[in-house]
């Protein structure tokens, strides 16, 4: 079994994670190729070997080239500061409240406190040309001291060609003793294509199936939990209320750095990276203008009648089960989403 780690990886951590058997992913508030290229047979700039998709030296310098350059965005409340290195679900969220911030608080974050992410292994699989990615799996100095909480984050980074930079795509957390197993292939983990039939659900079809669920319910590989069925029926509850309407609308997002990512588990199945966009429509009764803090007015266009519309980004991490399976298939193990904008009417 081989990962790459950096040298300052301690034996207590190697120790901690050895022969860890695989769990169902629970569900936690806040890795599969890029969408058409996640089989590994493309061309690309001549580069047809299939390797590795980044050094232990990349991995570990994108890492930490993530953490310095988010600290400083934090810190100041400037998205221009990590712009470079963040992309995807992950970017569009990030920036967007970046903005949002630099108008509230143009001065800086006063409660800045700098992200730690440490005791990192490197999950990369092979592939041939571009875009190539991994994932870091690290601890944070972000736990909840008061829960006991000692959780993993999951930071999945893509580089689009020899030219690019790696960037932060995705982002999940989980507990540590809730992670899978991955399936390896020459001591690298394993990527899942994005049309693959060796899961129950295609990873490329998630992001479309997942709005389509949201929009209409019915049958669906989604299992019931705070994230599918539970969101549901708060929506279809706030949806009518005295003097303002709310309408909901869910679209897939799944191309370019949107495009899904997966890592194949020793059960046969996958963990799976995907986005995905919802548009939350309220109108008011005449007379009255619904009501906006402060941030999202930052990122509003356009001037409030009756009628204000906010647009966000998700990001999610869900664990597909193997190819048969009759009931859920597909369970969430995190979601991240943020308001991206904002439009009145």
């Amino acid at each position: 079994m081989r990962r790459l780690r950096p040298e300052r990886q301690t034996r207590r951590s190697e120790e901690r994670r050895g022969g860890r058997p695989a769990r169902a992913l629970a569900t936690v508030a806040a890795a599969t190729a890029v969408a058409l290229t996640a089989s590994g047979c493309v061309t690309v700039h001549g580069e047809t070997a299939v390797v590795p998709g980044a050094t232990a030296e990349e991995a570990t310098a994108a890492l930490a080239g993530f953490v310095t350059a988010f600290n400083r965005a934090d810190k100041a409340n400037d998205p221009a500061l990590d712009a470079r290195q963040v992309t995807g679900p992950l970017g569009a969220i990030n920036q967007a409240g970046l903005k949002a911030k630099s108008v509230t608080q143009p001065e800086g974050n006063p409660r800045h406190k700098p992200l730690e992410l440490s005791d990192a292994r490197f999950l990369v699989p092979r592939k041939a040309g571009w875009p190539r990615w991994f994932v870091a799996d690290t601890d944070a100095n972000r736990d909840d001291g008061t829960s006991g909480a000692d959780n993993r984050w999951l930071v999945a980074f893509v580089r689009n060609g020899p030219d690019e930079a790696w960037k932060a795509a995705h982002l999940v957390i989980l507990g540590q003793d809730e992670m899978p197993e991955f399936a390896e292939a020459e001591g690298d983990e394993v990527s899942v294509a994005a049309g693959s039939d060796a899961v129950a659900v295609a990873p490329g079809t998630l992001s479309e199936r997942y709005a389509a669920y949201l929009k209409d319910g019915g049958e669906s590989p989604f299992a019931a939990g705070p994230h599918t069925s539970e969101w549901r029926d708060e929506r279809a509850r706030t949806a009518q209320r005295p003097g303002l309407a709310t309408q909901f609308i869910d679209r897939a997002a799944d191309t370019g750095d949107f495009a899904p990512l997966a890592l194949g588990t020793k059960d046969g199945g996958a963990l799976v990276f995907f986005a995905s966009r919802h548009f939350e429509r309220q109108t008011t009764a005449k007379g009255y203008r619904p009501k906006l803090g402060a941030e999202l007015r930052a990122l509003m266009k356009g001037e409030i009648v009756n009628t204000v519309t906010k647009e966000w980004v998700s990001s999610q991490a869900v664990l597909v089960k193997p190819a048969g399976a009759d009931r859920d298939a597909v369970t969430f193990a995190g979601r991240l989403q943020g308001v991206v904008s904002v439009e009145g009417s």
